[in-house]
């Protein structure tokens, strides 16, 4: 009879262990579902803001006899613009270039509209997102014009303040939902774990009885919420990954490739669970450990 009582609290036991950790693992994963959405929702926003190019064109009015001197001076000011702090990529664009475009973008072959180069050459520059801000933007725009040569600098200003603002709302709202599910995530682990604990309120109060210390008798629990907060991670991990990977095949897209923020998400969950179950795990056993024999008929 002892036997078959002692096996049945092992299965209960087993399958308590077993309920908590597939909750850490859902839980967990969908935290970290959010989190890769975060990450790669930032940068696809970074993408977007270097798609914004500012325009510095050169003069378009020079002499022949001095276009070795213009060239020289076009070049230097095309490095000098390379090694601004803002400068994310920069493009130098001929004069020849430029007509060529122009025809393309007016259907129009040959010579049949440009004799000549009548279009200036210019250097298209690609911003680094931080400065893709609209109380950044015209320090940027005053910087490229203090360039010798640059007789211009373009930008639409207004699309780029309605760019930015649309992003950050959208990262924004992201992360408040991230947030958001992050405190719920803590709540749901929190409320697996105190019902593990509440089914062993009987088994703490009987030691703490028996004269047991309050930290001889929370030291196996925090063990335990230790390797079930791993246990919950680790799986939840897989479950995220695999599903990512199967859903960046299938689309084709290309998304984060820095492996550091692959890594400070793993760790970041993994040091979540943990967190939360040993969390949860001491305030509930405290709990117990502090109400009377009476009370735990009516908690």
């Amino acid at each position: 009879m002892a036997k078959t009582v002692d096996d049945f609290n092992k299965r209960r036991l087993r399958s308590s262990n077993i309920t908590v950790t597939i909750s850490i693992a859902l839980v967990l994963f969908l935290v970290g579902l959010f989190g890769l959405i975060l990450i790669n929702a930032q940068k696809y926003s970074d993408y977007i803001k270097e798609q914004l190019v500012v325009n510095a064109f050169f003069d378009e009015n020079y002499d022949i006899k001095d276009s070795a001197k213009i060239d020289k001076l076009e070049k230097e000011a095309f490095t000098q613009i390379q090694e601004l702090p803002f400068v994310k990529k920069a493009t130098y664009i001929s004069r020849e270039a430029a007509t060529v475009e122009a025809k393309k973008s007016l259907g129009v072959d040959g010579q049949a509209l440009f004799e000549t180069n009548i279009f200036p050459s210019s250097v298209e520059v690609s911003l680094q997102p931080e400065y893709v801000a609209p109380e950044k933007i015209d320090g940027v725009l005053k910087q490229l014009s203090t360039v010798k040569g640059i007789k211009d600098v373009k930008n639409n200003s207004s699309l780029t303040a309605d760019i930015f603002n649309n992003l950050e709302r959208i990262l924004k709202w992201i992360l408040g939902f991230s947030v958001l599910f992050l405190i719920l995530a803590i709540v749901l682990i929190n409320n697996s774990i105190r019902l593990k604990i509440f089914s062993k309120r009987f088994i703490i109060k009987t030691m703490q009885l028996v004269g047991a210390k309050r930290r001889f008798i929370l030291k196996p629990f925090v063990i335990e919420a230790v390797v079930l907060g791993i246990l919950g991670a680790i799986i939840g991990l897989l479950a995220l990954f695999g599903v990512w990977y199967y859903f960046t095949k299938e689309i084709g897209a290309d998304f984060v490739q820095d492996s550091n923020q692959y890594i400070f998400l793993i760790l970041g969950v993994l040091v979540l669970g943990i967190f939360i179950t040993v969390l949860s795990t001491v305030f509930a056993t405290w709990r117990f450990l502090r109400s009377n024999v009476d009370d735990l008929y009516y908690s």
